[in-house]
């Protein structure tokens, strides 16, 4: 059990010199933020955005180092994450959104081919319905890791697709806030998501993820159908299958190949028959729909889901089967009042009109 313990020390003795290497040899920061004002003057930036931007840091955030040096794998299983997440409380402020906000989302939903009760439950997730995005100024948080050494490349573009977004006119530097690695607004997106999926759906030529309804739920929206939604499809749905069952599943279904560990901790994709023969069911020990597509299979320690081809794009936005499978179960329990029935599914002529309207738009 503890063969592995020399192994972890060599790799720690060889690779900490290598970091501290690279921290001894990165610049100071505000060598670093000069180079980033001159490449931001030279990408078009202009000179009143970029002082605006750069000149309040002075120095790096160290609750954001801290924060990001303290990262660690959830720990929690998939059900212990589900009965924490989804609460009473957190399911009847969803309806109340749904409710609250029923038109304007049956609008957006039509645009794009996305549940309504999916943009409710992810902008939930994201920020309590709207009631915390973040407070850490992004400019800041970005500029402080890109100027750390573990992940310098990756948050530099999200540092300078920022400034576009300033650039741009669409938020201003004071109210641009966010997640201590500079997630953004109600709807979470990193810069460079925001630069390409965001939306102004409210005509106001600002795409105000922090504040306009419209634009929050059209740019969720946006980012789902650009990462291959299908509208008219289910999420998935929770399924039945015993201990000996599971363990069949476990040791003679494949998995999928991925660029994250969720998508390497699902079952490639089967017909449904050949998921009734493992022993399948649907929770009241009834067979699958025989309508039922392709699906793999995401399992928890006692809890089994069939996740079809939209499930891929909520794991586009948060690459979590703890996520995912939250998103898709408050958006159940969002519909399941009995005063609020869920989104119609769009007809192929309804399809027709919302890409025609969306073509129009462009």
């Amino acid at each position: 059990m503890r063969s592995w313990l020399p192994a972890l020390l060599v790799i720690i003795a060889v690779a900490t010199p290598h970091v501290r290497a690279a921290q001894e040899s990165r610049p100071s920061f505000s060598e670093f933020l000069a180079d980033v004002r001159a490449e931001a003057l030279a990408r078009g930036i202009r000179p009143e955005i970029v002082d605006g931007a750069l000149s309040p840091i002075e120095e790096p955030l160290p609750v954001v180092i801290e924060r990001d040096r303290a990262q660690a794998e959830t720990v929690l299983s998939l059900e212990k994450y589900v009965a924490r997440r989804l609460t009473p409380k957190l399911i009847k402020a969803g309806r109340e959104g749904f409710a609250a906000h029923r038109m304007l989302l049956d609008e957006v939903s039509d645009r794009y081919g996305v549940p309504v009760e999916i943009l409710v439950a992810i902008w939930g997730i994201e920020s309590n319905f709207g009631r915390f995005s973040g407070i850490r100024p992004t400019i800041a948080a970005l500029a402080t890791l890109a100027w750390d050494t573990r992940r310098a490349a990756f948050f530099r573009g999200e540092l300078f697709a920022a400034l576009d977004i300033l650039n741009h006119g669409d938020i201003d530097v004071s109210r641009m806030r966010g997640s201590w690695a500079g997630a953004m607004g109600q709807v979470q997106f990193m810069p460079s998501s925001y630069l390409k999926f965001a939306q102004d759906f409210d005509g106001d030529g600002r795409r105000d993820i922090w504040s306009s309804p419209a634009d929050i739920f059209a740019s969720i929206a946006n980012y789902l159908e650009g990462h291959g939604w299908l509208a008219g499809q289910r999420w998935g749905r929770e399924v039945r299958l015993s201990k000996d069952e599971a363990r069949t599943v476990a040791a003679e279904v494949a998995r999928r190949a991925g660029t994250c560990q969720a998508t390497r901790d699902m079952t490639v994709a089967l017909p449904v028959k050949e998921w009734e023969q493992l022993g399948v069911r649907l929770p009241s020990g009834g067979a699958l729909p025989a309508t039922t597509p392709d699906a793999a299979l995401v399992s928890g320690a006692t809890r089994h889901f069939l996740v079809y081809h939209n499930y891929d794009a909520l794991l586009e936005y948060n690459c979590s089967h703890s996520y995912a499978i939250s998103v898709g179960l408050l958006a159940n329990q969002i519909v399941a009042a009995a005063a609020v029935s869920p989104s119609p599914a769009k007809s192929p002529q309804r399809v027709l009109r919302r890409r025609a309207s969306k073509k129009r738009s462009r």
